[in-house]
C-alpha cells in the first residue's frame, strides 16, 4: 500500500500503462465487433429513418430521423448530425434519445444532404 500521493500516483500511471498496451493489442477484435453493428450495412453506412409527425405537438409538423442508438458515441454523432441539418436548412429543431427532430416538412430536402452525406435512408 503507497504510503504517500507520489507513490499512489505513480502506481496508478503504471497501472494505466499496462491497460493502454492490452488495449492496443486488442484493438484488432474492437474493430471486428464495431463492424457487427446492427445499424450499419456492410459497407459501414448507417441507415436511418425519416418520418413525418405532426400529432402531438400542437399541431405543428416535424420531420422525424431515427437509426441511432442513445448511448454513447453515437448519441455524440446524432447531435453534430442534427447541429449540421439545422444550419443547413436554416430550421430549428432539436436533439435526444437517439432521434433527431426537425422543425417543419422538410422530407425530401433531408433526404437529398442525407444521402450526400453517405447515409441510408428509408421512409
Amino acid at each position: 500500500m503507497p504510503t504517500d500521493w507520489k507513490d499512489a500516483l505513480s502506481s496508478l500511471l503504471a497501472d494505466q500503462e499496462s491497460d493502454n498496451e492490452a488495449a492496443n493489442n486488442a484493438g484488432s477484435a474492437e474493430t471486428d465487433a464495431a463492424a457487427e453493428l446492427p445499424e450499419k450495412t456492410g459497407s459501414g453506412r448507417r441507415t436511418l429513418r425519416l418520418f413525418y409527425e405532426k400529432k402531438g405537438r400542437g399541431g405543428k409538423p416535424a420531420t422525424i430521423i431515427e437509426g441511432f442508438d442513445p448511448e454513447g458515441s453515437e448519441d455524440e454523432e446524432c447531435e453534430k448530425l442534427a447541429a449540421t441539418l439545422k444550419k443547413r436548412l436554416g430550421r430549428g429543431g432539436s436533439s435526444r434519445g437517439g432521434e433527431i427532430l426537425i422543425q417543419g416538412d422538410c422530407r425530401e430536402q433531408l433526404r437529398k444532404l442525407l444521402k450526400e452525406m453517405d447515409f441510408i435512408v428509408k421512409g
